[in-house]
């Protein structure tokens, strides 16, 4: 989606959440999707930012959990990032800078996973997704 067009779906409030969340990248979640999934009786499933999760934390409350990611450590991250070979030096930082800035606010999310082992944070994360929706 072009940033124009993104601007005008939250001039329009179709969002449920959204966030700039690297600049000039914008990141957000239409209520028209996640509905769509709502009528199908599906669980939507969303992969986004602290603010945004706690955004919709706020508006849907127990309809939702909430699952914070994180990394054993900063240096392990900042590992993680060069070995990628994706990111520059600058975004490096950028990341690095939100990272450290998103472990404040993972105490207001619901659970909070280790990915010190990809397998088990993946076991981890199925486990408490599957033990929310039999609560459903």
């Amino acid at each position: 989606m072009q940033e124009e067009e993104f601007t005008q779906k939250v001039a329009a409030n179709e969002f449920i959440e959204w966030e700039m969340v690297y600049t000039g990248k914008y990141y957000g979640t239409l209520k028209s999707e996640v509905q769509r999934l709502w009528s199908l009786g599906k669980a939507p499933l969303v992969d986004i930012d602290v603010q945004g999760a706690l955004n919709i934390k706020k508006l849907f409350d127990n309809q939702v959990i909430t699952i914070f990611i994180q990394a054993p450590s900063m240096v392990e991250l900042e590992k993680r990032l060069h070995a990628r070979g994706t990111e520059n030096p600058q975004s490096i930082e950028e990341r690095l800078h939100k990272a450290a800035d998103e472990l404040t606010y993972a105490s207001q999310f619901d659970v909070i996973v280790i990915n010190d082992n990809l397998e088990k944070a993946i076991m981890d994360t199925t486990a408490v997704i599957d033990n929310f929706l039999q609560k459903k």
